[in-house]
């Protein structure tokens, strides 16, 4: 699936969101036409219209082409716990076909569909496949996005060695500073550089209010 890319990253709150909506800008900036698409999100708001997850309401008003909010969130709830914990609180079972049907749609619309993903890499979706098997089935390349705080050299490497053990494509990873004046900052990027066997593609700035366009600026994406 050489036009779709799957975000992914050290744990929750890492700055998945950020990362996925600047690469679609980078990307949009080249004049490709790109969607983006949160498969499973846990941590929705009622509303009239349905379930809505924030992150997922702005991959929407990024995307090219406006779409309905069901194409780029099929799985939706609210409680903001674990996605296979959540679907069973709402008697559903998280589907990876589904997704796949989804991912597909997208993919035939787009130059490149952005895919985030929820918490880090080995998240389950249901009692046998996780985050990480939907990647795989696809053969989706992925992107680590590693947020930059204590414990952050320990959790990067473990998922870049779970990434890569997959057989999937690790095509970078990026340095998201989500702790502002993170002591040895620079010191643990250049500690991740030497370890991780795939390129820094970009290292961001702790930011009171992240900026789409200035995080675009901060990244570089290879051909993948």
């Amino acid at each position: 699936m050489m036009n779709g890319l799957f975000i992914t990253g050290t744990d929750t709150n890492c700055g998945k969101t950020e990362v996925t909506l600047g690469l679609m800008q980078l990307l949009q900036n080249q004049g490709k036409i790109v969607l983006g698409m949160k498969p499973v999100a846990s941590g929705a708001t009622p509303t009239a219209e349905g379930l809505r997850n924030e992150d997922a309401v702005r991959i929407q008003a990024q995307n090219s082409i406006q779409l309905p909010y069901a194409e780029i969130n099929p799985y939706a709830y609210e409680p903001p716990i674990a996605p296979h914990l959540a679907a069973v609180q709402a008697g559903e079972t998280i589907d990876l076909n589904v997704i796949s049907s989804h991912f597909m749609s997208l993919q035939a619309q787009a130059d490149y569909v952005i895919v985030e993903g929820i918490g880090g890499w080995r998240v389950p979706f249901n009692k046998q496949q996780s985050a990480a098997d939907f990647t795989c089935m696809l053969k989706m390349p992925v992107i680590l996005v590693v947020g930059l705080k204590l414990g952050c050299i320990n959790h990067a490497l473990l998922s870049a060695e779970s990434i890569l053990a997959s057989g999937t494509q690790l095509i970078g990873w990026v340095a998201n500073e989500v702790e502002p004046d993170m002591p040895a900052r620079d010191e643990n990027i250049a500690t991740l550089q030497a370890a991780i066997a795939a390129p820094c593609l970009g290292a961001i700035p702790h930011m009171a209010l992240p900026s789409v366009e200035t995080i675009a600026g901060s990244l570089g994406l290879p051909l993948f």
